[in-house]
């Protein structure tokens, strides 16, 4: 347990020091300096318009043990001008409002009645992540949009990993580097206080050694929540796909999220989503095709 706090407080530090660092003095009403950083904010800076003594916020910075009131994270999200979203994020590393540390996943499948549902919503693309992330369910629409994740080594069967090292993926996806940084903020505001726990970590830090994409992206600590928005998909076989996604969760199983795909009705998608999946249902002659391998 001593572990995963000491590396929330580092990442609590990281990002209070990262988001310092992004502040326009001007934006919050000081004057301009000579020299060297002419535009950044002290710590002084923060901590007087935050009313922390400097002593207390410089050791926030620095990931100290030491116990930050929910009173004083508050003012700092007001003078660091965070979201709701990165407000909410400083808060459950402290400790406040966040869910409790979950065990290590246990399973690598869905519960039954979970693929059921996934299986009944047939022709919409859909699939169900564990909180690391991990891909435990999909349905054969998904299958037809991406591929079979049945063919892929259960160690690599996570999200996260897959935007970051599938090239297939990546083409999928015209507006990637955009996308792959938002998911990377969203994961990062989901994750919170599990950030310590052994199936995130290791997570976390084989992206880190695996792409230079995610390294960047991890390192900028945008925070982000989760908005059903429209997604496009360029797939080779039936071209631009406009669909919505929508994330939902179980009652008994609270940890696990269900994305839904479903096609923008003022494009041609819902007419390309039914060749598409009508076409990966029919009988097909064995295929040399790779994109099923890691």
């Amino acid at each position: 347990m001593s572990s995963q706090s000491g590396f929330r407080r580092q990442e609590l530090g990281e990002f209070l020091k990262a988001r310092r660092r992004q502040l326009v003095r001007a934006d919050l009403g000081l004057p301009p300096v000579l020299g060297r950083g002419v535009s950044r904010v002290r710590r002084e800076e923060v901590s007087c318009l935050s009313g922390v003594s400097v002593t207390w916020y410089t050791w926030l910075e620095q990931g100290r043990q030491i116990k930050p009131s929910r009173q004083v994270l508050d003012a700092l999200a007001r003078t660091l001008r965070l979201s709701p979203a990165e407000h909410g994020y400083i808060l459950s590393l402290a400790g406040y409002s966040a869910p409790q540390p979950i065990p290590e996943p246990s399973a690598e499948a869905a519960p039954p009645h979970v693929q059921r549902l996934l299986e009944s919503l047939d022709g919409f693309p859909a699939y169900a992540i564990a909180p690391d992330w991990a891909i435990w369910g999909w349905n054969a629409a998904y299958t037809a949009l991406y591929r079979d994740l049945a063919r892929v080594p259960a160690a690599d069967r996570n999200l996260l990993w897959l935007i970051f090292t599938d090239p297939y993926l990546r083409e999928l996806m015209p507006d990637w580097g955009f996308m792959s940084r938002r998911h990377v903020a969203q994961f990062r505001a989901e994750a919170g206080p599990r950030l310590g726990h052994p199936s995130f970590s290791r997570l976390v830090q084989r992206l880190l050694q695996a792409s230079a994409a995610f390294r960047a992206a991890w390192e900028s600590h945008d925070i982000e929540g989760f908005a059903s928005r429209e997604r496009l998909f360029r797939h080779p076989v039936v071209g631009d796909l406009h669909l919505e996604h929508y994330r939902l969760a179980p009652s008994d199983h609270p940890n696990l999220r269900l994305v839904i795909y479903t096609p923008v009705l003022a494009t041609d998608s819902p007419q390309r989503l039914r060749r598409l999946v009508g076409e990966e249902s029919r009988p097909q002659a064995p295929t040399s095709d790779a994109r099923g391998k890691p």
